[in-house]
């Protein structure tokens, strides 16, 4: 995020131009009240190379929270192949983390558990378990 809602003194410390998000096209979905397809482009420098985790979390991270908002989806993600290149994987390998779960020529698919905090066990273990049940690969 290079900002918030209201206007903070720190705003003047960061060349916000160089790092904010563009939205570059607006379309309306077909057929679809106050619906649109927002096109947006950031900047590679926003993002720490090699982190994946870092990417998402400035693209997606608490706007999907944002209450005015009614609903909101991610559609695609294109990601400039030098950008890509910086991404090491799994720090075996993803050949070892494939053997460990048997799954091959698709991609892996997970998520975290939420909350991460204050579940029993129990409650903990079904959550891990319809997860893998519906489809997930692993759990975090």
């Amino acid at each position: 995020s290079t900002g918030t809602w209201t206007t903070v003194w720190t705003d003047g410390l960061t060349s916000l131009d160089r790092y904010k998000g563009r939205c570059y096209n607006i379309e309306p979905v077909a057929g679809e009240e106050n619906q649109y397809i927002c096109y947006v482009a950031y900047p590679l420098d926003l993002f720490e190379e090699g982190s994946v985790t870092n990417m998402f979390t400035s693209i997606v991270g608490n706007v999907f929270g944002f209450k005015a908002l009614r609903a909101l989806r991610l559609e695609d993600l294109r990601i400039p192949t030098a950008y890509v290149k910086t991404f090491q994987g799994p720090p075996h390998g993803i050949q070892v983390e494939r053997d460990k779960l048997n799954k091959y020529g698709r991609p892996l698919l997970g998520c975290t558990i939420k909350p991460k905090l204050g579940l029993s066990a129990k409650n903990y273990g079904r959550a891990v378990y319809e997860c893998l049940r519906g489809g997930l690969d692993f759990t975090k």
